[in-house]
């Protein structure tokens, strides 16, 4: 009411400048005016700076509002530029007052990221270059000489109506009206306030106030005792609830919650968001926390709120399924378990808490929310011995998934000091079951033989746990199909699939995905579909969307055909999940013909496999973009990726992706020379002994050849010998041009990208016209930067420009 010119102003000022801040005094209605600003956007992410009161937390609130994420090797602050950059959206930042080092952040991502609009709130200013200011002012006020009229009325009357009053008489209460609105001072808020009081005991009978504080005490003292219970116990929480918590908050059943917080909303003190939660505007929440300092208010809540967790979460440390309903509330169950973990007394129940929340959010594959719950109960101190160990090691399985392969090491340290005043038996279970997870790593770093050797020591180690046993056979077996050794990867599978236990049907299915990729590799085509088909139906029967998706993709690798419809958003899936299924979303592409997109989206995986330290999917990665080069008519570009994608797969090994490089370079070569027959020699040789089959790829047809034809040295013992790997290189590149210009160091992909740089685009710009990532692009500039030691984009369109 009354605003229409303020949201006039403002969205004018937001068609013409990229921040703009609107500001004014509390309860002013700055929220309100940026509500309907954001709801009439083309787009829009509201993020709170109330709930985010640090210049970290508020840019990872903007992350997550925006569906993006920071890559291992990455800042927040690029990854928020990037997500930003080229997108025609309005990001609203909700009460962002006196956050250090804000307005520093976001004058930078005003000048890096183009295109979005920024729109603050906020009782102060930034000062900054960029910043447009628009401040709000209270509703006008009718003056003694003025009728008793306007939007400071309308908003009086219509509020005393919603809180259940009766029509008030204006001009019989002229004089009472007229004083409580001057004494409200126009501000919104603090008429909603004096709107409830004249509702519950008439108008003759509300004092003028000035504060907004005065106002909210006002209407609280007419609560019944019940009603301001739950008002104190929603501020000390400070964040939206449900009813379901809401009810054990209060101690009281859920119909009765339904009526504190009907109560609550028809008196203007909470507010109804549209998911069905209650919330509190900040100067409501600073009252009623103060309110509650009187009282055992914050204690009780939060014991309340521990209540509603620990019924909320699986009773098991391995029960939990990606629908479990309080996955919509994680925020909350974090807030109860680090308000029991600061409690020396209460951290067992916290560590309890967080370990069995991990199987849902696990399964969920929400592995940041997973690893930022159990990390907070790591810092806060020692728990107890077993639980401890698996919470730091489930700390790290994710760790690991979200910040890069062996970032989660650090944890798996700190799960083995809980174990270390074990008894000598759990001690040796808990450490082999480490061992298992440091395998995992290693496994997914592509360092096989490390991977191994603890492999074999958790065996060792754990050899009386059936579950352990079953689970580093599993990886095992992965072990064995990387590195192509393919009939003990058979060996173990039979031991792994056979009647698992009902909490081990993952570890299982699982191991079908691995058969299913033997019989892929061995020719078995029907084998290897009916294999993973099965795995992916018991997989999204069990909920476990982890192995549906990894089992969907060996389907679609199988098959060639498009995957099941599974409701997954790829770019929050954990990294090591995601690379997968971008890799099999480029063979698709490249399937397809689609070939700019596939070598684009192959690019991608090669640069995140990287900068997560996955090494096995770096290598499949690599083989992908000489592939697409190759079906662009383009042998010249390819060989550099094929030789690049043989030196990984030589020295991790994978010896049946080195035969797959070989046939690339073999169709890269010329038909019927001596160096055609002895690069698809080469590859036969690595395939033979493992009864593995070659396979024409798109674009790259088949080199079917011969042992006999591989030089002896090349080959010993089923891999390729160093000298064979010397042989193989000089045989690419003893015809390649010699590099004479400065630019001439840049590969195809990078002189591509250092050219738009030229033309002014963005990254996002870049990267729509290339099919590759922003993220992608900012890894070619950072590698061009290097080459030609510039430090800028202006210094490298300016180089650009002297050879144009």
């Amino acid at each position: 009411m009354g605003r229409d010119d303020v949201l006039d102003r403002l969205r004018l000022l937001l068609g013409s400048h990229r921040w703009v801040t609107l500001t004014g005094a509390p309860g002013c209605g700055k929220t309100l005016v940026a509500r309907h600003v954001a709801a009439s956007a083309a787009a829009s992410a509201w993020v709170s700076g109330h709930t985010n009161p640090t210049a970290d937390t508020l840019v990872t609130a903007c992350l997550d509002a925006l569906g993006a994420e920071v890559a291992p090797g990455d800042s927040a602050a690029m990854a928020l530029k990037r997500a930003l950059d080229g997108r025609d959206l309005l990001l609203v930042l909700d009460g962002v007052d006196s956050i250090d080092g804000l307005g520093e952040i976001v004058n930078d991502l005003v000048e890096d990221a183009a295109a979005f609009r920024l729109l603050c709130t906020a009782t102060t200013v930034a000062g900054r270059t960029h910043e447009n200011v628009l401040r709000i002012q209270p509703l006008p006020v009718p003056t003694a000489s003025q009728p008793l009229e306007g939007a400071a009325v309308e908003l009086l009357l219509a509020r005393v109506a919603a809180a259940g009053g009766h029509t008030v008489d204006v001009v019989q209460h002229d004089r009472t009206l007229r004083r409580l609105l001057r004494a409200s001072g126009g501000l919104p808020s603090l008429i909603e306030q004096l709107a409830v009081q004249i509702a519950l005991i008439g108008v003759s009978d509300v004092a003028p106030v000035g504060t907004m504080g005065e106002a909210v005490r006002g209407s609280y003292d007419l609560l019944d005792e019940d009603q301001r219970r739950c008002f104190r116990r929603l501020a000390v929480v400070g964040r939206p609830v449900g009813l379901d918590a809401l009810a054990d908050l209060c101690e009281v059943s859920r119909p009765a919650a339904v009526q504190l917080a009907s109560a609550l909303a028809r008196r203007s003190l909470v507010e109804v968001q549209s998911d069905g939660r209650f919330d509190m505007l900040p100067p409501l929440r600073e009252v009623g926390r103060e309110l509650a300092r009187a009282t055992a208010d914050e204690q009780e809540a939060m014991d309340g709120l521990l209540r509603w967790a620990d019924r909320a979460i699986p009773e098991g440390y391995n029960t939990g399924a990606a629908d479990a309903p309080w996955l919509a509330e994680v925020p909350l169950v974090a807030a109860a378990v680090r308000h029991a973990a600061a409690d020396d007394a209460r951290r067992p129940e916290a560590y309890d808490l967080a370990n069995r929340a991990f199987s849902s959010l696990y399964t969920a594959m929400r592995a940041r929310d997973a690893v930022d719950l159990l990390e907070s109960v790591l810092d806060s101190g020692d728990g107890p011995a077993t639980i401890g160990s698996q919470l730091a090691r489930r700390a790290g399985i994710c760790a690991s998934e979200v910040r890069g392969t062996y970032e989660g090491l650090r944890l798996l340290d700190r799960a083995e000091q809980h174990a270390s005043g074990l008894e000598d038996g759990a001690r040796s279970l808990e450490f082999a079951r480490n061992a298992a997870i440091r395998a995992e790593m290693h496994l997914d770093a592509g360092n096989l033989a490390q991977a191994r050797a603890d492999a074999e020591r958790t065996l060792l180690l754990g050899q009386h746990d059936p579950y352990v046993v079953r689970q580093v056979r599993r990886t095992l077996m992965d072990v064995c199909v990387a590195s192509g050794d393919l009939a003990e990867a058979e060996r173990l599978g039979a031991l792994i699939v056979d009647a698992p236990p009902a909490d081990e049907r993952w570890i299982a299915l699982s191991a079908r995905t691995l058969q299913a990729k033997v019989a892929w590799e061995q020719g078995r085509l029907v084998e290897a579909e009916s294999l993973a088909l099965y795995a992916l139906a018991q997989a999204q029967e069990l909920h476990e969307d982890r192995i549906a998706l990894l089992a969907d993709t060996v389907v679609r690798l199988v098959t060639g055909r498009p995957g099941a419809e599974l409701d997954v958003d790829i770019e929050n899936l954990p990294w090591a999940v995601r690379v997968v299924v971008q890799l099999q979303d480029a063979r698709d592409l490249l399937a397809a013909g689609d070939l700019g997109r596939a070598a684009g989206r192959a690019a991608d995986t090669v640069v995140l496999a990287d900068s997560s330290r996955l090494g096995r999917d770096g290598v499949e990665g690599r083989l992908l973009v000489a592939d697409a080069l190759m079906a662009t008519g383009d042998p010249t570009q390819a060989r550099p990726s094929y030789l690049s994608a043989l030196r990984r797969a030589t020295d991790i090994p994978m010896p049946l992706r080195a035969a797959d490089a070989l046939d690339g370079l073999a169709a890269a070569a010329e038909p019927g020379t001596a160096a055609y027959r002895q690069l698809a020699g080469a590859a036969a040789a690595l395939r033979a002994p493992r009864g593995a089959a070659g396979r024409t790829r798109p674009g790259v047809p088949y080199a079917a050849g011969s042992p006999r034809d591989c030089p002896s040295s090349w080959v010993s013992g089923g891999h390729l010998t160093p000298a064979g790997l010397a042989a193989v290189t000089d045989l690419a590149t003893g015809d390649e041009p010699e590099v004479v210009s400065a630019l001439g160091v840049l590969t195809r992909a990078e002189r591509a990208v250092a050219e738009l740089v030229a033309e002014g685009l963005t990254s996002r710009q870049i990267g729509e016209q290339l099919f590759v990532s922003p993220r992608t692009v900012d890894a070619h500039l950072s590698h061009i930067f290097r080459k030609l030691e510039i430090s800028t984009r202006a210094k490298l369109a300016a180089l650009m420009a002297e050879v144009a």
